[in-house]
């Protein structure tokens, strides 16, 4: 009998003695080897496969926590709505405090700007060269371009001008497909925005013309109270059946073996973006405009210029007659009195 007590006794010491180091395993906080760092949870990762992590890592005190930390997670059903991403831990926390963490999708994000008045291949570089990007797109740039398009649902042609210049913040892993479908949204709702709200009896057919449009006043001038007096100069020449004559569009459509500055042969050989040589817009935007070059398109400036030539300085002259704007090429192109 005293011994049959006596393992009772002993047994119950056990249990709790088992009891109390697993409470200490779920209590204390879990030590990764460094503080701050960083954890990756993989998708798919379940709550087992996330203590195995940890252990491998160096993060458990006793080996048999890992036990004990599977056995917690089996008891809390929210351990299977953890979410996948990179978390920055900050300090030791218990596995309570890691779970909340994993649960809540607090990831770290990346920034990705695209900048006002670059190509999309400029843009395609970024996105490229983004060491957080998931990178699923071909590495040739025309069949990368056709799968764009293809992704994008974009029947224009070509896929130019079709992302909006921001910062867009997005977790590592993110797809570069993805990117560009978000970029692609908000271009078509800052389009669309900017149609809705266009000057009456503006000289645009549709939405993706103001696009064009909005694509060459971003490329002509980089001084924002200029914008609507470029977009005005250019609905002016559409009002009045004359050329655009703008340098943007020339180069754009020139051979890309080509480089450095216009060439007088660049304005007089016939290409579709050659506004020298043709009327009207050019097939397809130039560049991406950004939100402020759109609203420009729409809602160009009044005035009566039909001409402007760079200062040099980052600004324009501006002016009505032929005349009066080679007097202004003369003096700020060509240094004459």
């Amino acid at each position: 009998m005293r011994a049959l007590m006596a393992g009772l006794i002993l047994g119950a010491v056990m249990v709790a003695a088992v009891a109390w180091d697993a409470l200490r395993a779920v209590r204390s906080p879990l030590e990764p080897p460094t503080t701050p760092t960083v954890l990756m949870l993989a998708p798919g990762t379940g709550w087992h496969a996330l203590v195995a992590q940890l252990e491998r890592d160096g993060w458990l005190s006793h080996p048999r926590d890992a036990l004990y930390l599977r056995a917690y997670g089996r008891m809390l059903p929210e351990s299977r709505t953890m979410k996948a991403g990179e978390y920055r831990i900050r300090e030791p926390l218990s596995p309570r405090a890691l779970l909340d963490l994993l649960i809540s999708g607090d990831v770290i994000e990346y920034a990705l700007t695209l900048i006002e008045g670059w190509r999309l291949r400029d843009a395609l570089a970024a996105i490229r060269g983004h060491e957080a990007v998931a990178q699923s797109l071909p590495q040739d740039d025309a069949a990368a371009m056709a799968r764009i398009a293809e992704v994008l649902d974009i029947d224009a042609g070509s896929p130019e001008g079709w992302l909006l210049p921001e910062t867009y913040h997005f977790p590592r892993g993110t797809s570069d497909v993805e990117l560009l479908k978000r970029a692609h949204t908000a271009m078509r709702g800052a389009l669309e925005e900017a149609w809705a709200a266009r000057r009456d009896e503006l000289p645009l057919a549709d939405p993706y013309e103001l696009l064009i449009m909005a694509s060459i006043v971003e490329k002509e001038t980089g001084a924002p109270e200029e914008r609507g007096r470029v977009a005005g100069v250019f609905t002016r020449r559409l009002e009045r059946g004359m050329r655009l004559q703008t340098d943007p569009t020339v180069l754009y459509g020139r051979d890309p073996a080509r480089s450095g500055r216009l060439l007088r042969r660049d304005l007089t050989t016939d290409t579709p973006y050659n506004t020298y040589t043709r009327h009207g817009l050019p097939p397809t935007p130039i560049c991406l405009p950004g939100r402020a070059s759109l609203h420009a398109a729409a809602q160009p400036a009044d005035g009566s210029a039909l001409y402007f030539v760079s200062r040099n300085d980052g600004t324009h002259k501006f002016s009505d007659t032929l005349a009066e704007h080679n007097r202004a090429v003369d003096r700020f192109q060509r240094g004459l009195p």
